[in-house]
């Protein structure tokens, strides 16, 4: 095993060297990727080292930058293309949902499209307007999407790579917030694959499950239950499209409770139709409703509000302490 202990925007960037270094046909594409790095310097020196041509820096407009990405996948390229804040995907959504999902089905199998759209979105830094969004329902409910959201450097390093690696089109969700978030990165050895769903804490009382920057409040919250004598086991979903929903519905089985965490809107996302899932599933070994916590069905609010809109580890515990009333 080879350790090393980065920040998780440094394990992107790392993931990206390696899958560029593995295959030539790997390029960037986005809005100040190159000289600048990105904003979040994700692709700090890689223009500089892999050149221009593999490295783009594109104009300002992301429907033109992922109808780029998807001629150049058909002439056999494995284009990554930034989406440099959540809230500016919308001009290239008819692009993705319309064309890159769909092209594949069309053309009967007889077209790829392994493009990866990396989309930083989620609130916790205090942002302007169209700079924090969760659009990931949107990208789940689409069919021939793939959609995924590491929580760690160390799965940041190798979903990145697996997601270039696949032949179908991935969203990829990171959550902002947690780009200074360091953490060992085991470069040797992948900890799980792609879709897999993880239980990155044992417990036996409660089921606590999310995505993204939620699993950090997940353990928080999980972490003072343990000081008042409950026990939460913790699941990293890392996947959205597929889900592995195994991992979820065995713990559920042996918790009996389940609470769902995110920051998106709680209507008509993947809270419900996770809880839905697992009342399907697991439901005569539940002893309580599946609770959900999630952001208000509002627009993302100005950084002075955020602290009132984004769900923390009180408002899990919450949830928790409804769950086990039951």
């Amino acid at each position: 095993m080879t350790f090393e202990t980065m920040p998780f925007a440094r394990a992107m960037n790392a993931g990206l060297r390696r899958a560029m270094e593995d295959n030539p046909r790997v390029m960037l594409m986005g809005e100040d990727i190159g000289k600048l790095g990105g904003v979040f310097r994700v692709t700090e020196h890689l223009q500089r080292d892999f050149g221009e041509n593999r490295v783009l820096d594109t104009p300002l407009a992301e429907a033109g930058i992922v109808g780029s990405a998807i001629g150049l996948a058909m002439a056999g390229f494995r284009p990554v293309v930034e989406i440099q804040f959540d809230g500016f995907v919308f001009p290239a959504f008819d692009q993705i949902t319309t064309q890159l999902a769909k092209l594949t089905n069309r053309h009967e199998g007889a077209i790829r499209m392994p493009v990866v759209i990396r989309i930083p979105y989620g609130g916790h830094i205090g942002a302007i307007e169209h700079h924090q969004e969760s659009p990931e329902a949107y990208f789940a409910h689409t069919p021939g999407l793939r959609v995924v959201s590491p929580s760690t450097p160390n799965d940041a390093y190798w979903m990145i790579q697996d997601a270039i690696a696949s032949d179908d089109p991935v969203i990829f969700m990171e959550p902002k917030s947690r780009y200074w978030q360091k953490g060992e990165v085991d470069t040797g050895h992948r900890a799980a694959e792609l879709h897999a769903t993880r239980v990155i804490r044992s417990g036996s009382d409660v089921t606590l499950v999310g995505h993204g920057a939620m699993v950090s409040v997940l353990l928080q919250a999980a972490s003072i239950a343990e000081g008042e004598g409950i026990s939460c086991e913790v699941i990293d979903l890392r996947s959205l499209s597929p889900i592995d929903y195994d991992p979820i519905i065995e713990s559920v089985r042996s918790t009996g409770r389940m609470v769902w965490a995110q920051e998106a809107p709680g209507t008509t996302s993947l809270a419900g139709e996770i809880a839905a899932t697992v009342a399907e599933r697991a439901f005569y070994s539940l002893e309580a409703p599946v609770m959900r916590v999630a952001g208000f069905d509002v627009p993302f609010p100005p950084a002075k509000l955020e602290s009132f809109y984004l769900p923390d580890a009180d408002r899990v515990l919450e949830a928790v302490d409804r769950v086990l009333a039951f």
